[in-house]
């Protein structure tokens, strides 16, 4: 028996496969260093090659996005007011699971034009601001920060969170995606399997690990205070926030990914230099503490020194890891309604056994 289900096949996939020990992430066919540069439509539309009705092209798929993209800011308005009482991460599913079975946009280009649509408009919201209508015209990436931040994104913002984006769209049977496999082998469609991915998602354990590692960085204060923190932090006990991953045994590679696209945005507010002297202290001091644990820089740790920098409200964090992540969900309840049988594991019984009557 194994509770975490750790090495269990669940599925055989064409989409992406994490190799925890060489420290690899490979994107159908590609490792992640190549298709960083690419573009999210062009990474979409390799995810979905195959699985989709539709044959896309980077091309066609931002003309389709875009269009779905305006489709989706249409229901924003009347669920907004109900939405916005909620965390940032719950009025997207409560706006998420709005979305209908009976949509004539295909389903999965219509989830991923809707999360950010609906993450911008929620963190605007939360800021006393009106909702930005989409612009189709747009690329994908460089309309949510213009719907994000009412006003067009420095070439240089785009170019970076495009980057965090594609890095973050697949990542294998990960815990959300997983549940999203689940859910499309019931058959309950599209909406239900994202929303539910969502769901999963929403857990602290899994997408909702970003925002921590900046409470830690708040809580460190200065460069005086670094090592007296982080070595007392050690010997309490207490987790290093963006350290470690349950899959990886060396450095994350999206953290590579990420943390050569953070220095490109290094100067202006941000607290990318305090950031690094925070991460070489850190792993120094991981290898006095735990010597027999491969405890390395993941991708949660320059995922917030990204996102900071580009000025995204900290409680949207989790959210903006969505709209990455409902790439590889959809394309993976694509792939699972191809194969069409339920998930049915079994289960074993270690409760009491009845009682036998006693004989007279």
């Amino acid at each position: 028996m194994n509770p975490g289900l750790d090495d269990v096949i669940a599925a055989e996939t064409v989409l992406s496969h994490v190799d925890g020990a060489g420290g690899r992430l490979i994107v159908r066919g590609f490792e992640l260093e190549e298709i960083a540069g690419r573009s999210f439509e062009a990474v979409v539309a390799l995810l979905w090659d195959g699985l989709s009705p539709e044959s896309h092209t980077a091309e066609t798929l931002r003309a389709a996005l875009g269009a779905a993209r305006v489709a989706a800011f249409e229901r924003v308005e009347q669920l907004l007011p109900m939405a916005d009482r909620l965390a940032p991460i719950e009025g997207l599913r409560l706006l998420l699971a709005a979305l209908a079975d009976a949509e004539e946009i295909p389903h999965h280009v219509l989830a991923v034009a809707a999360v950010p649509v609906f993450v911008a408009a929620l963190a605007r919201s939360r800021q006393g601001h009106a909702a930005v209508r989409p612009d189709p015209a747009l690329a994908h990436t460089e309309d949510f920060l213009r719907m994000l931040h009412g006003a067009p994104a420095p070439a240089a913002h785009v170019r970076a969170l495009e980057t965090y984006l594609v890095t973050v769209a697949d990542h294998g049977m990960n815990a959300s995606t997983f549940a999203a496999r689940v859910i499309a082998s019931t058959r309950a469609g599209l909406f239900s399997a994202v929303t539910g991915a969502l769901c999963a998602f929403k857990g602290p354990l899994h997408g909702g690990a970003p925002g921590p590692v900046l409470d830690m960085l708040d809580a460190i204060g200065d460069a005086s205070n670094i090592r007296p923190w982080l070595a007392d932090a050690l010997t309490q006990d207490v987790r290093l926030m963006g350290f470690g991953h349950r899959v990886y045994r060396v450095r994350d590679p999206r953290a590579d990914v990420l943390k050569a696209t953070v220095v490109t945005l290094r100067g202006g507010e941000n607290r990318i230099h305090f950031a690094e002297a925070v991460e070489a202290e850190a792993l120094a001091l991981l290898r006095q503490h735990k010597p027999g644990r491969a405890l390395d820089t993941n991708v949660e740790f320059y995922t917030a020194l990204l996102l900071e920098a580009l000025a995204i409200p900290r409680d949207s964090f989790t959210n903006v890891f969505a709209v990455g992540r409902v790439a590889g969900w959809t394309a993976h309840i694509l792939e699972q309604n191809r194969i069409d049988r339920l998930i049915r594991p079994q289960s074993r019984y270690v409760g009491p056994e009845p009682r036998r009557p006693q004989a007279a």
